[in-house]
């Protein structure tokens, strides 16, 4: 199958000045300034099957929007190659905008006075869409959603996740080969969130429509998304299926503890890193090689009511890959 996204080499710097405080520094300024060069995506290169929900990842800074809004034309790149759906995005073709949608969690694209079924026909209008479609695919959206009778409540008496929900169907309405979703679950509370999910996923097996999805909630990427990209400082880090990320740092296990009686805590200490105690319970992360050792040890030593042997959690992996700084590790 054909790469529905092609990303060769793609780079995107931004110039930008610095200026002191003060109106003798804003006068110096308008003769000597200096310019200063931000490197917001450093040559990443990637493809993406049609139908895939990928996981685009990386900690604040790290470039992530940026990517996405060059591969949806809002920005040019500085150099390098793409093509989403066969076409170049920044050359913003009418062809190529009426088959993607991008919804960015922090921005808008209602209109916040107006109800929100106003803004939905407005989109209605602007992708062309006849009517018979047009209403059977919002009826569709809105009861998947559970949205139907809030279509005529102006847009800021919503709550965020009603809010988010409108913004989903107004990017579908004309029903995308491409979906970017930037933070599409930020602010939302824990059962808004799966509700958000849920529904992702379900449209995208009904409609193999492609995701890629920026979230720095765990729970997303871990119920979305097989395979992620993580990106930091600008490159590319990782790109895998997200289920092997800790074999990356598989040289180390989770064991968590629990006593029968108090211990000296301290005493945990020659065994490895101690990352959290909780009454008769404690948590220790120690070498791989060592573990069948220490638990005999631990045994042996103290109280042990309970024990279990854990690899280290998917979220601390990715953490892990943050701290990286921008070196490449090899796909897996």
């Amino acid at each position: 199958m054909s790469a529905i996204i092609e990303v060769k080499d793609l780079y995107k710097e931004f110039s930008y000045y610095e200026k002191d405080v003060g109106l003798k520094n804003s006068v110096k300024n308008l003769f000597l300034r200096k310019k200063l060069i931000k490197k917001a995506v450093k040559q990443i290169s990637f493809e993406i099957e049609q139908g895939e929900i990928v996981g685009f990842l990386g900690p604040n800074g790290a470039g992530k929007t940026t990517t996405l809004k060059m591969l949806s034309g809002i920005l040019y790149p500085t150099s390098g190659y793409a093509k989403v759906l066969g076409y170049t995005p920044w050359e913003r073709k009418n062809e190529f905008k009426r088959q993607f949608s991008i919804v960015m969690g922090q921005k808008n694209q209602l209109w916040w006075d107006l109800p929100a079924n106003e803004s939905l026909y407005l989109n209605k209008c602007i992708y062309e869409i006849d009517d018979r479609s047009y209403n059977e695919t919002l009826g569709i959206l809105t009861e998947l959603l559970d949205v139907k009778d809030l279509l005529k409540v102006q847009v800021r008496r919503l709550s965020l996740g009603e809010r988010m929900k409108m913004e989903l169907i107004a990017s579908l309405l004309h029903k995308p080969k491409i979906l970017f979703l930037d933070e599409p679950t930020i602010g939302l509370d824990i059962i808004s969130q799966r509700k958000i999910r849920d529904f992702i996923s379900y449209y995208n097996k009904e409609q193999k429509t492609t995701v890629l999805l920026t979230s720095h909630y765990m729970a997303d990427i871990e119920g979305l998304c097989k395979r992620t990209i993580v990106i930091n400082h600008g490159e590319i880090v990782y790109d895998g299926e997200l289920s092997k990320v800790n074999e990356i740092f598989d040289n180390t296990k989770i064991i968590k503890l629990q006593f029968e009686s108090p211990i000296d805590i301290k005493s945990l200490e020659n065994f490895g890193k101690i990352k959290e105690v909780e009454d008769l319970k404690a948590t220790i992360e120690i070498e791989k090689s060592n573990v069948r050792e220490s638990i005999m040890e631990l045994l042996g030593r103290f109280p042990v009511k309970d024990f279990t042997i854990e690899d280290i959690p998917v979220e601390e992996g990715i953490a892990m890959l943050y701290s990286k700084g921008g070196k490449s590790l090899e796909k897996i």
